[in-house]
């Protein structure tokens, strides 16, 4: 069942990298806050249509839940605005790294002091060592794209020989 959720988390990643190539397009040419809302809207109905068809009755509601923990809903608006911004100006590579770089930052900061209701995970060194080394795929996806990007009416050849 772990494999499962490794798999089926390493799609959910697939997916986002794609809807934010997507996105970066359609917000270059319709603008940001309306990709972001096209991004909500549909996503709201389609999740009101897997909630009407597919969610199982709860005892508890929205309602009745500390009222702190509706702000996670909050917190897919800014991801997407940067992304639909990120994506069109460093790429899709180095803005999808950048945005797991602070997820990953963020996630052993939670796990490490237990915040937000979960379980406590203490920081270790193999954890230190996971960020390093994804702050240095960073750095290297980062200053490979900017060698290779061409500027424009330029050829690739001639941005190359100038560097």
């Amino acid at each position: 069942m772990i494999i499962l959720m490794i798999i089926l988390a390493v799609i959910g990643g697939c997916t986002l990298s794609i809807q934010a190539a997507i996105n970066g397009q359609l917000g270059s040419k319709v603008g940001v806050f309306r990709t972001a809302f096209l991004t909500f809207s549909v996503g709201a109905l389609i999740t009101a249509l897997l909630i009407l068809y597919f969610e199982p009755t709860q005892t508890v509601t929205l309602m009745d839940v500390p009222k702190w923990q509706l702000l996670g809903a909050f917190c897919g608006v800014p991801y997407i605005v940067i992304m639909v911004l990120a994506v069109q100006r460093i790429g899709a590579a180095v803005a999808t790294v950048a945005v797991i770089f602070g997820q990953l930052a963020m996630s052993m900061l939670i796990d490490n002091f237990g915040w937000l209701g979960n379980s406590a995970i203490p920081f270790s060194y193999s954890r230190l060592g996971a960020v390093v080394c994804l702050g240095i795929a960073l750095a290297f996806i980062y200053s490979s794209s900017k060698k290779s990007a061409a500027p424009a009416g330029k050829t690739q050849a001639q941005a190359t020989i100038r560097d």
